[in-house]
């Protein structure tokens, strides 16, 4: 069954609120969505958000990449093929992970739906739906706290904390959250590449005697592997990579050099769910566990990692609270949000 339209549409996306961390602040949600038909008539759908300081991808690079390199591989192969595809996709034009993934999403979804199964039951499914985290975006420690506690309120008991733009002020955060939502609650750390080693050190070990916090995610910058393996070794606390793995190659790396306790896998960094699930797996036979997460995105490749999430063992945490930050959540299929709980269609594909 071939490829035989693949379209392009710009989207902006409002917040309910300003999402911040060390390295940007965030109202609103550029992205592209791509939809891909078959010549039977099936569509599959597919998203990329833009983030300049982390990918290194405008919203314009995303559409000029989908619409050429990469829209000139698709046209009329056989969606029968996937794997192929993906491979043809990956090797037609260097990086480009956010354009990749919002057309391995797509492509994934429509041949899903060729076949009548939804994308987690492709990948074998799974037996406990994701239940997310929910994000305390960098702000003064006061407006944190009263944050922390709503969001508590609402139900969410594991906090992911955004640190990393001052380290006197990034303990005092982290001292009124533990306050205001005692001991039963985990506390996340992500410091977005906002601290140097010997820094991360010191506050880890600070917080570690006085807060109680589950895991510390990027605490040096991207490239400072040996920073990473710096900190693991001199801490208590897992160290979990984020911005420091994009790739299978990434991933070996830091696994090789046993410089992380955990990776954070990204779809708009792996480039879509091929390379996701070879970084899991990896992963997994080096006996590291994951994080499914995702940047400030749509429903749409929010849904797509749930789906990665619900069928891959190795990948026990959560991080997918980007939708529910959206003005506008009314998208029908993909993700119902129970609660912290993200419920999977049986729809074929991604469920839209």
């Amino acid at each position: 069954m071939k490829i035989t339209e693949m379209t392009t549409q710009k989207m902006s996306l409002p917040l309910e609120k300003p999402f911040k961390t060390a390295l940007r602040t965030v109202t609103e949600i550029d992205v592209i969505d791509v939809m891909i038909q078959l010549e039977n008539g099936d569509v599959g759908r597919g998203s990329a958000s833009s983030t300049w300081q982390i990918t290194g991808e405008s919203l314009a690079s995303i559409q000029v990449a989908i619409d050429g390199p990469i829209k000139k591989v698709l046209m009329n192969r056989d969606i029968e093929e996937l794997e192929n595809i993906l491979m043809k996709m990956d090797g037609c034009c260097v990086a480009n992970t956010s354009a990749k993934a919002a057309v391995d999403i797509a492509l994934h979804d429509v041949y899903c739906k060729r076949f009548n199964l939804p994308l987690h039951q492709y990948y074998g499914g799974g037996s406990v739906f994701p239940e997310t985290d929910m994000t305390i975006s960098i702000d003064d420690p006061e407006v944190m706290q009263e944050d922390a506690k709503l969001r508590i309120g609402q139900g969410f008991d594991v906090l992911k904390i955004k640190v990393g733009n001052n380290a006197e002020d990034d303990i005092e955060r982290i001292l009124k959250i533990r306050e205001a939502v005692g001991t039963n609650v985990q506390l996340r750390l992500d410091a977005n590449q906002g601290w140097n080693p010997k820094q991360a050190v010191k506050i880890i070990r600070y917080l570690e005697e006085n807060a109680g916090i589950e895991l510390v995610e990027q605490p040096v910058k991207a490239h400072d592997f040996d920073g990473l393996k710096f900190v693991r070794e001199r801490v208590d606390t897992p160290i979990m990579a984020d911005e420091s793995v994009f790739s299978p190659s990434d991933a070996f790396q830091l696994l090789k050099n046993e410089a992380v306790d955990l990776l954070n896998i990204k779809l708009m960094k792996s480039g879509g769910i091929r390379r996701a699930r070879q970084i899991a797996d990896m992963a997994q036979s080096a006996g590291i566990a994951c994080m499914i997460g995702s940047m400030m995105e749509s429903h749409v490749s929010v849904t797509a990692a749930a789906h990665l999430a619900y069928a891959h063992s190795n990948i026990t945490r959560y991080d997918l609270d980007a939708a529910l930050w959206l003005q506008d959540q009314s998208d029908e299929g993909g993700i119902n949000w129970q609660g912290k709980m993200a419920k999977l269609s049986d729809k074929p594909g991604l469920g839209f």
